[in-house]
């Protein structure tokens, strides 16, 4: 009788089209691809490893982490340890921390303080623009 590998049966979420239109739609106000992706599925389940989410989201370890790295740093995720049986370090887990409204709202006034600044700017340049001669100097 021949050994094999015995294999686990894992079930994960994938990510439907109205996610991947979410997603795109936080691509346009500035959220990375990986933290985008990443909050999408975070969403979608009350928790989940950094293994889940990728399988799930097609992101890559290092993506996943640097996305991980950046919800923390605004307080978006909680983490956890939980010991794995056996050997082995803990495997984090992860879920979202703050409603998804509020991390929205972040976004919102970014662009609006980002949009007061180009505004002013363009004031500023109208002005300046009134007083400069229409006719070149000699």
């Amino acid at each position: 009788m021949k050994e094999g590998v015995i294999m686990k049966d894992y079930e994960v979420k994938v990510l439907d089209e109205n996610d991947h239109i979410f997603i795109e739609t936080l691509r346009n106000l500035g959220m990375s691809r990986n933290v985008a992706t990443t909050m999408a599925y975070l969403m979608n389940v009350d928790e989940a490893s950094s293994r889940e989410i990728e399988i799930s989201t097609g992101l890559r370890q290092p993506e996943v982490s640097l996305a991980m790295r950046l919800m923390r740093n605004q307080s978006w995720v909680s983490v956890r340890s939980e010991k794995k049986p056996g050997k082995g370090r803990p495997i984090k887990i992860y879920a979202l921390a703050a409603p998804v409204d509020e991390i929205i709202s972040y976004y919102e006034d970014k662009i609006y303080k980002e949009s007061q600044a180009t505004i002013s700017a363009i004031k500023k340049l109208k002005v300046m623009s009134k007083k400069v001669p229409l006719t070149p100097s000699k």
